[in-house]
């Protein structure tokens, strides 16, 4: 069943927070870091007159991550940002290129992935010399696995959902003193805030290059980790203006329950075309902090993804469902009575990824 709720956390965080939101903010020297990626190229912010029109408001604005340094996903922008600063505290202030290439020899990290955090580890771990090791389950593309070893990194099939490859990675991390470098955030695992940090970049861009302040952002979501950067960005750029509205599949609603319950909780589902938002448990922190920044939360239907993707790919904006949700979001909030959506709205949704 699809619903809207209301964040009424919004601005206050849950009570056992105190108010503290980790998620950082420091977009600028994420940018001094990723600068030593080759292809860490600004993405462009495209708007569409058509969908505009369609959903019946001023302006949509686009942020297209399908190409992000070459990796087709924001996501490059989390694990290699990482990687980089390890291996920057790895070298000396003028190290030669060839020294920063072995920065991390004889290192190794270690995740799981639905695809794309994958391939952002192990692209950074072959630019400065460590091994990378990435568990998938058996419901993840084979050519993302396929696309995941031509970075020269090793994949291995665990389980049938991401939380079963995720618990093979932590066994292959203990069992063998590897680096595990989740963008999941557990108690007792706070990495993955640090690879949220690198997802910021996305989002000061995407800020940057409106030409009016948006009323309405929506961010896909599977265990929070992006929205939870986007959505902190925006609050630093924007104040409390916008509406910021979660996205997620009706089959893995686990933030919105999540809010609902006031703490984080686990949701049980079937499998939804939406595979990288396809999630059960979420990311603790990154859940403390949307129930901060995030003003409401709602969930759509495989049939209302699949449903947009003809609209994108005609407006030359051609994505998957999991990339295409927030633009679904749009679509169908325009059926609940509070989403005080108009004529003169300005819209931005994160094209998060390229077609699968």
């Amino acid at each position: 069943m699809k619903r809207l709720i209301e964040n009424p956390f919004f601005t206050k965080g849950f009570p056992q927070d105190n108010g503290v939101d980790k998620v950082s903010t420091d977009v600028e020297a994420v940018r001094k870091l990723l600068a030593l990626c080759p292809k860490a190229s600004r993405t462009p912010l495209a708007s569409s007159i058509a969908l505009a029109e369609k959903a019946g408001v001023k302006n949509i604005w686009f942020k297209d991550e399908r190409q992000r340094m070459g990796l087709g996903s924001f996501k490059a922008l989390g694990a290699a940002y990482v990687i980089a600063d390890h291996a920057s505290k790895a070298v000396t202030n003028n190290a030669s290129a060839d020294e920063w290439k072995k920065a991390l020899n004889g290192k190794c990290y270690v995740t799981a992935s639905a695809g794309n955090h994958g391939l952002s580890l192990a692209a950074g771990a072959r630019l400065f010399g460590a091994k990378a090791v990435i568990y998938l389950s058996k419901n993840v593309p084979s050519s993302f696995a396929d696309k995941i070893k031509s970075y020269g990194a090793e994949v291995v099939i665990v389980g049938n959902s991401y939380e079963e490859s995720m618990e093979g990675a932590q066994k292959a991390a203990s069992d063998n003193d590897w680096m595990l470098l989740s963008d999941v955030t557990w108690d007792g695992y706070d990495a993955g805030l640090k690879v949220m940090e690198g997802y910021l970049v996305a989002a000061a861009e995407a800020y940057e290059d409106c030409p009016e302040p948006p009323t309405h952002i929506f961010l896909q979501a599977g265990v929070g980790g992006f929205p939870a950067a986007m959505a902190a960005q925006a609050r630093r750029h924007f104040g409390n203006e916008p509406r910021i509205i979660i996205v997620e599949p009706t089959k893995a609603p686990v933030l919105l329950e999540s809010i609902q319950a006031g703490k984080e909780v686990e949701v049980q589902g079937g499998v939804s075309i939406m595979g990288r938002l396809d999630c059960k448990v979420p990311s603790t922190r990154a859940l403390s902090s949307l129930a901060k920044t995030c003003t409401h939360f709602m969930t759509i239907t495989d049939d209302d993804a699949e449903n947009c993707m003809k609209e994108l790919e005609n407006e030359g904006l051609e994505t998957s469902p999991s990339g295409g949700a927030g633009y679904a979001g749009l679509i169908d909030l325009k059926n609940y009575s509070e989403s005080d959506l108009t004529n003169d709205s300005n819209v931005v949704i994160f094209l998060t990824e390229e077609p699968a």
